[in-house]
């Protein structure tokens, strides 16, 4: 493990230890042990079913691709819901690594297929800070929170230079002077052939639109999941103020300074719904549930991987294999 990975998880242990001390773990168990059932299922419902909408939008992603070569959608729907399992247990990319590694198996070029999983990384990051944005117009308090403004303007600055990297001819050039400076040419190689492929989806306005806004139904999705879990938890708030403070949560959560938002998280679901009355150990405790929800969202990637484990589990056979 890397010196920066450890301070992070440091970071993470470290301050998740702390919001838990000042919510009072005994507080937070009580919060907990009182929740809805009724409310949870719902939400786990919710979930395999936004995942199901994510694989679909990285599908259209892969619009730059040959449609001889492109991979139907059941199998895009096997490796991403395996992707979301293999990832649990991976560093924060480790998914990406799988789904872009799975693709080229299936004949996609190595550059197309990370081009597509960054692009749709992109996308998502983008749709949350449309819902970001809008959710200040619900909250306008929020605007003076210093963790919401940071991770607001990092987010969009972030973007708009990967966004440019697509759209503009002048940054994809510097891109390419820069690569060419490298020593390696083999990392040249590769580096120039991933900047070809992302200049590709520049051709692909109204796909990369429509898949904007499935991302921002994916983000809707994520909020109701939330708002289901508040109520089993008996938290009283209108689902307006879910959709006013989670976008910034998750854009806090994306902030790359603990390991997969673990402690950031918790503190901002402190803080912000702490904003509107929300008790610490109740907040806390949703929190928890909500990145809880997300591992059982990577369950059925569990049972498919399991699956391609047996003889006779995974059908390659009705793909062609990988180019030379």
């Amino acid at each position: 493990m890397t010196r920066g990975r450890l301070f992070r998880l440091a970071v993470a242990i470290g301050l998740t230890a702390y919001v838990l001390w000042r919510a009072a773990p005994s507080q937070v168990i009580g919060a907990a042990a009182g929740v809805d059932v009724k409310w949870v299922v719902e939400a786990c419902a919710l979930v395999v079913f936004d995942r199901a909408l994510m694989a679909y939008r990285w599908w259209l992603l892969l619009c730059t691709i040959d449609p001889q070569h492109r991979p139907p959608l059941p199998v895009i729907l096997r490796i991403f819901f395996v992707s979301t399992f293999v990832g649990t247990f991976l560093p924060s990319v480790g998914g990406d690594v799988y789904r872009a590694y799975s693709l080229a198996r299936y004949g996609v070029r190595g550059a197309q297929a990370a081009s597509s999983v960054l692009m749709d990384r992109l996308l998502g990051v983008v749709s949350i800070l449309v819902m970001a944005a809008a959710g200040l117009v619900l909250a306008t308090r929020l605007a003076s929170n210093p963790a919401v403004i940071t991770a607001l303007v990092l987010g969009a600055v972030g973007s708009a230079a990967a966004l440019g990297a697509v759209f503009s001819p002048q940054l994809a050039s510097l891109g390419t002077r820069v690569v060419q400076a490298m020593p390696e040419s083999r990392v040249r190689r590769i580096a120039g052939e991933l900047i070809a492929a992302i200049r590709d989806f520049s051709r692909f306005r109204r796909t990369l639109l429509y898949v904007l806004v499935l991302s921002i139904g994916v983000q809707i999705l994520r909020v109701v999941q939330a708002y289901c879990l508040g109520r089993g938890l008996h938290i009283g708030l209108p689902v307006s103020l879910y959709f006013a403070v989670l976008p910034t949560i998750l854009l806090v959560m994306l902030l790359p300074v603990t390991i997969s938002g673990l402690g950031t998280g918790q503190w901002a679901f402190v803080g912000l719904f702490g904003e509107f009355g929300v008790p610490a150990a109740s907040a806390f405790a949703l929190s928890v549930l909500f990145i809880a929800l997300g591992i059982v969202g990577n369950l059925p990637g569990a049972a498919l991987y399991v699956h391609e484990g047996r003889p006779g589990g995974r059908e390659t056979d009705e793909l062609p294999r990988a180019r030379p």
